[in-house]
């Protein structure tokens, strides 16, 4: 049965991924080429995000009371509706706030996504008795994640192409078998769902908040956790829908598919991040110290990206930093679940994403400003620099916690 229910996990994340990587590589040269300018794209990229910021909580309680499952339904039933207005209003010729206020219901989809999953799978595993580590599981959902990328990005930028509004067409189709993966496939083992009634909504909203105090924030672990994911995603996003730009400046030359080429790469340097969690952790005996190791190879080749103008060293040092990222993304999530009661596990994840999605918005509008006024190469430099704050958040992560900072504790 844990096999089983891996299985689904890794396909969803596969899937789901396939389906959101087709336009990562050409988002923002599609917005572009809609007339929007690089800070408007930047923070067409904010709104999203700050939809993520706003429904985080509320979304968290459907996941903790109507069930995993419903919250992945959701999710996928918005994205699809948002993806084809992403068409239309390109199409249209609309401009920067229609963009802006869908990304916003953008945003809401993936909050049904973020927590609801990893919660199915973390609770359900333990009700069928596993209790081997979960960073391997976590590694090799990110290696399904870093695989449907490639393939994501790499078609997204051939059919982008012949059209840029086609690999968002291909990405709404995608989403339907997924749908019926969810509806057929997720069953709720270890967590029973309850009903939900609309005037419960600010009680259920309050019981989130006071348990993401006593479980978050309050926590001394899990606190600066969280705000090491506000940090990191500061830069993340803005780097990545940056680069589109920025990389094909360097080449000198306006060619869609090598974005979609850049991409790819990009999520093979996550998996093969993923998949030297497992040797790594014989050496570094501690997730904190993976996660700092990690933190400072990213500091190092983001601002080096910022500093040099060779495009293929350019390209080579932003590949390294994705697999420095590809290597703390797993053993983030496999310590920071090893300190949450299930009872609260999609809330502390899904506020765990709140603080990452602050984090996107701060970055995406501060650094889209500068991008803009100062050049996008300088706003890197800036943004890898604040990178090294998560140093000392991990380090106090690590004096608070001598047990489950341990890979063999």
């Amino acid at each position: 049965m844990s096999a089983q229910i891996i299985r689904v996990y890794l396909l969803i994340t596969g899937l789901f991924n396939l389906a959101m990587s087709l336009i990562w590589g050409i988002d923002t040269l599609f917005k572009l080429h809609a007339g929007l300018d690089i800070f408007q794209v930047m923070l067409t990229n904010a709104a999203f995000t700050l939809g993520n910021v706003l429904f985080e909580i509320p979304t968290g309680v459907v996941a903790d009371t109507l069930g995993r499952r419903i919250s992945l339904l959701l999710c996928l039933a918005t994205l699809f509706v948002t993806t084809l207005c992403y068409v239309a209003i390109a199409r249209l010729g609309w401009g920067f706030w229609p963009f802006a206020a869908v990304s916003v219901f953008l945003g809401l989809g993936y909050t049904f996504y973020t927590g609801a999953v990893d919660a199915w799978l973390v609770d359900a595993l333990k009700a069928t008795g596993y209790t081997a580590p979960l960073e391997p599981v976590f590694a090799r959902g990110q290696m399904a994640f870093g695989a449907a990328m490639l393939v994501g990005t790499l078609a997204g930028g051939l059919l982008g192409q012949i059209d840029l509004a086609v690999p968002y067409l291909v990405r709404a189709g995608i989403v339907v078998p997924l749908f019926a993966l969810a509806w057929f496939g997720m069953r709720e083992l270890g967590y029973t769902p309850r009903a939900l009634a609309l005037s419960r909504v600010p009680a259920e909203m309050r019981r989130v908040f006071v348990e993401g105090m006593r479980y978050g924030l309050h926590h001394p672990v899990v606190r600066p956790l969280m705000l090491g994911s506000l940090v990191s995603m500061s830069f993340m996003i803005f780097g990545f829908y940056s680069w589109q730009r920025y990389f094909l400046d360097l080449l000198g030359r306006e060619a869609v598919w090598v974005s979609g080429v850049i991409a790819a790469l990009t999520s093979l340097t996550l998996i093969a991040g993923n998949a030297l969690v497992v040797p790594l952790s014989r050496v570094v005996r501690s997730r904190t110290g993976m996660l700092i190791a990690s933190v400072v190879v990213q500091v190092v080749t983001v601002v080096l990206c910022g500093l040099l103008r060779d495009f293929y060293v350019v390209v080579g040092l932003y590949l390294v930093y994705g697999m420095a990222l590809g290597v703390g993304m797993p053993v983030k999530q496999g310590y920071l679940n090893a300190h949450i009661p299930s009872q609260q596990r999609a809330t502390i994840i899904s506020l765990d994403s709140f603080f990452a999605n602050v984090g996107g918005v701060a970055g995406q509008t501060g650094w889209g400003w500068l991008a803009r006024t100062r050049g996008i190469a300088e706003a890197w430099v800036a943004s890898g620099a604040t990178l090294i704050l998560g140093v000392p958040l991990y380090w106090l992560a690590r004096r608070r916690d001598r047990k489950l900072d341990r890979f063999d504790p």
